[in-house]
């Protein structure tokens, strides 16, 4: 059954020096696989995110990927120490970058690429 397997999320970016060293340098994930078509870096447990060369890149601007983190304030700072944007998104009332969206707390930030990305720490229940 597919429950039991690992699962890798896949970005389009359509310059991957641009990737790497975004995902690399500013968010701190080590490279697994890199080659000339995609770039394959280390998450938590055994999940990866890949992101892989396109011409055209991504329009949609729907959260592509998030991570949960244990303290979010900590990592929307450490984010912005590396030189990250965390986005202020009015409609959901983020204040210094974070929403309370019910379930948990949240922030996001978009790539080089327009990849939304987001994190997600859940409340304690």
């Amino acid at each position: 059954m597919l429950s039991e397997y690992p699962i890798d999320v896949m970005l389009l970016a359509t310059d991957l020096d641009v990737a790497r060293d975004f995902y690399g340098r500013k968010l701190g994930l080590e490279i697994l696989l890199d080659n000339d078509q995609f770039v394959t870096f280390s998450c938590g447990g055994d999940s990866r995110l890949v992101v892989t060369k396109s011409s055209a890149g991504t329009a949609d601007e729907a959260t592509k990927a998030s991570w949960r983190v244990d303290d979010l304030a900590a990592e929307v700072a450490d984010l912005r120490s590396r030189g990250v944007e965390i986005l202020d998104l009015p409609d959901l009332n983020t204040v210094d970058g974070i929403a309370d969206v019910g379930f948990a707390f949240a922030a996001w930030f978009v790539d080089p690429h327009r990849n939304s990305l987001g994190l997600l720490q859940f409340k304690a229940s």
